[in-house]
């Protein structure tokens, strides 16, 4: 994998302007052959995406010209924490999905020469960024596939993703974002908070977290997987700013004032939306997906039939990852 960086100069977002934006992507595959978008999600730098590319994956490289793209904030592009002063840091400006897509629109068509994108998939965040992309650019987006994600961020996410942040935020080494070191506090604090609502509740009952006796009891695996997690591969002002562009996004907000069920309709590009059975995040049902079905006009529901929660989407076991790529693969090669 060889990270490359698009270089947009001085670039709006809801929050203000990027002086010198840079957006972070990799490409796998020959040009020539269906572009497929897959940018990153929450927590996702641009190498956890390998659990769908690759030749023996749904989104081979031999088959298809695949993009993945990094969302601003992410520590790979322009984000907090690599941004000069005047911007760095808690002065960052906010960024939207639209703000993203936008840049990522560029880097396809200005850089990339890409006419037409076949598909945008992604999970999670990059879920949502999947639902705007035929949102915001309707005639350059033939498919798109939600996996664990939504159209718009619903009040019950919206105050799941206010404790983690007021963990971490209300810490005693946070210091309202100009901490010089490490804020270990926040950020342990900020994993724990976050932890419960990745997996189900019989996930949990059935105790899975030890995962095959790897860790010895439940807070071995809260500080391995979640403090640890966080603390070895994310700085605290990104995940807030990303954070925020999570609680935020809702597709209307782009046209058609606010009106999601008139948004939704209006969509052209053919859908496979796939949420799991369990996921306390973006719920399969009633609110988010089966909500959603109700005004996509050329979209199919697929739902993985999963204790594993919100994590079902993002490669955490292989059965689950079976079903997937299985799913996505026929979606796919649908004439």
């Amino acid at each position: 994998m060889s990270i490359q960086y698009y270089h947009h100069g001085r670039f709006r977002v809801a929050g203000g302007v990027i002086p010198d934006a840079i957006t972070a992507y990799c490409v796998y595959g020959d040009p020539e052959n269906p572009c497929i978008v897959f940018p990153t999600c929450y927590g996702g730098k641009l190498d956890s995406q390998g659990y769908l590319v690759g030749e023996d994956k749904v989104l081979d490289p031999r088959k298809y010209y695949i993009v993945t793209f990094a969302l601003f904030s992410d520590g790979e592009s322009s984000s907090p924490s690599n941004t000069p002063a005047p911007y760095n840091g808690p002065y960052f400006p906010a960024v939207s999905y639209e703000d993203n897509i936008r840049a990522q629109y560029t880097v396809l068509t200005q850089k990339l020469g890409i006419k037409k994108v076949f598909c945008v998939i992604g999970f999670s965040m990059g879920g949502q960024q999947a639902y705007y992309w035929p949102v915001v650019y309707p005639d350059f987006v033939e498919r798109f596939v939600p996996i664990c994600g939504s159209a718009r961020t619903s009040p019950h996410n919206k105050t799941f993703l206010e404790g983690p942040k007021a963990a971490l935020s209300a810490s005693k080494d946070f210091d309202d974002g100009h901490y010089k070191t490490t804020p270990q506090h926040g950020i342990r604090a900020f994993g724990r908070a976050y932890s419960a609502w990745a997996y189900s509740q019989e996930w949990f009952r059935k105790k899975l977290y030890l995962f095959d006796e790897t860790y010895s009891d439940l807070n071995a695996f809260l500080r391995e997987e979640w403090e640890a997690g966080f603390l070895n591969g994310w700085e605290a002002n990104d995940l807030l700013t990303l954070l925020h562009t999570w609680q935020v996004a809702g597709i209307s907000t782009v046209r058609d004032n606010g009106d999601l069920g008139k948004c939704l309709s209006a969509i052209k590009a053919r859908g496979l939306i796939m949420p799991c059975k369990t996921d306390l995040y973006f719920p399969a049902s009633p609110e988010d997906s089966e909500n959603e079905m109700l005004y996509l006009n050329n979209a199919r529901l697929v739902v993985i039939p999963s204790i594993w929660g919100h994590m079902a989407g993002g490669g955490a076991n292989a059965q689950d990852d079976t079903f997937l790529q299985r799913e996505v693969k026929k979606f796919l090669e649908e004439q």
